[in-house]
């Protein structure tokens, strides 16, 4: 029996605001790696060990999940940002039986849109507006206040007849003739 590995199964979804890669487990295996790469370095992000009935999780960064069942593993991308979009490689490595097989299964790009960009590119300018706006409001409320309180002020001053800009004696104010 031949280990078979079968490029054309593995797929790529979007669920959830998740990204699943699912790759089958090769047949009449016993003992396999599948690791995933993020970048053209071949940076190792997650990876699966399956040994006859252990199998070994690991995980370098908390944006990826692995799951396994008994025909396929699956490596999930969570809450992913734009700072996560790179090209994503698929290997598998096969330890038992012999001969040892390394293969890189599938090469993706992956693009990821940042969630804040749907709608606050087109928020920040009205919220700029609405700012500019109110300033201008507050500045002329301001404005029509010291204006009113400088007219109460000039009035009040008009009708003091004993101020110190009229040194003479102090004048009743003429009374209202009685009719």
């Amino acid at each position: 029996d031949q280990a078979h590995i079968s490029d054309d199964q593995v797929m790529v979804e979007f669920e959830n605001g998740n990204f699943h890669f699912t790759f089958p487990n090769p047949k009449n295996v016993s003992e396999f790696s599948m690791t995933l790469f993020k970048g053209h370095e071949k940076k190792e992000i997650c990876a699966l060990h399956l040994s006859k009935e252990t199998v070994i999780f690991q995980s370098n960064v908390t944006y990826c999940q692995t799951q396994n069942s008994s025909s396929s593993t699956t490596f999930i991308l969570k809450d992913l940002e734009r700072k996560h979009i790179d090209v994503y490689t698929y290997c598998l490595e096969i330890f038992l039986p012999p001969p040892y097989i390394e293969c890189c299964l599938k090469e993706t790009y992956l693009y990821v849109q940042d969630k804040e960009d749907c709608f606050s590119f087109g928020l920040v300018p009205w919220v700029i507006i609405g700012v500019i706006i109110f300033a201008v409001f507050c500045v002329c409320c301001v404005v029509a206040c010291c204006l009113r309180n400088k007219n109460q002020n000039c009035e009040s001053n008009s009708l003091e007849y004993n101020s110190e800009y009229m040194p003479m004696a102090a004048v009743n104010a003429a009374k209202k003739p009685r009719i």
